[in-house]
């Protein structure tokens, strides 16, 4: 068994751009230049046969399964990760899963909902409770009041708030998630009937 010299001088193939023994050059050349072709996207070596295989698997446009906008293969889960107006994403006020392009207008409405202040006795907008927490210095105040600022006509002075059962807020977020899921379910052993 001959052991090929390291010392073995060495050609560049013109196709492939690869170092060869100068004694095989002529073979590897024909070989090369006839079986590879170069990706004229990446400039991998690609077999010819599987070269249109190699494009769509790798470099073609594709399309979002959620939106169905075309992108490069590369960008897709970015895309549906951070930027897709259809990728389902959650309500800071209330936890509700829904797609990102309606998240804005659910969150208008969401956010001006609001509880009541366990240390200082007064109505929060959902969308101020996290500086109200900060800055609440926790003094119960005698008569629940509003966040927002109300005219004294509005409201007879020192007339209670209507507060809301115990656990009133948690039971109805439950019931939504229930009735939700079993409309959920419903709507998809109906489709799968049909198939």
């Amino acid at each position: 068994m001959a052991v090929a010299s390291s010392e073995e001088a060495q050609s560049i193939c013109s196709h492939c751009d690869r170092a060869i023994p100068s004694s095989n050059i002529d073979l590897h050349f024909a070989h090369c230049s006839r079986n590879l072709e170069r990706c004229k996207v990446c400039g991998d070596m690609i077999p010819r046969r599987h070269a249109e295989e190699h494009y769509l698997n790798t470099h073609a446009p594709v399309a979002c399964s959620l939106c169905s906008e075309t992108m490069q293969r590369e960008i897709l889960a970015v895309h549906k990760g951070e930027n897709c107006p259809q990728r389902i994403v959650t309500c800071d006020f209330c936890e509700f899963p829904l797609p990102a392009i309606d998240l804005a207008e659910h969150q208008e409405v969401c956010g001006n909902r609001t509880e009541l202040c366990a240390l200082c006795n007064r109505y929060i907008r959902l969308r101020e409770r996290y500086n109200h927490e900060i800055r609440c210095n926790g003094a119960p105040d005698d008569v629940v009041e509003s966040s927002r600022d109300v005219r004294p006509a509005e409201r007879e002075p020192g007339a209670p708030r209507r507060q809301p059962p115990p656990n009133e807020f948690s039971r109805r977020r439950i019931i939504f998630t229930i009735a939700i899921t079993g409309i959920a379910v419903l709507i998809g052993s109906l489709f799968l009937q049909r198939k």
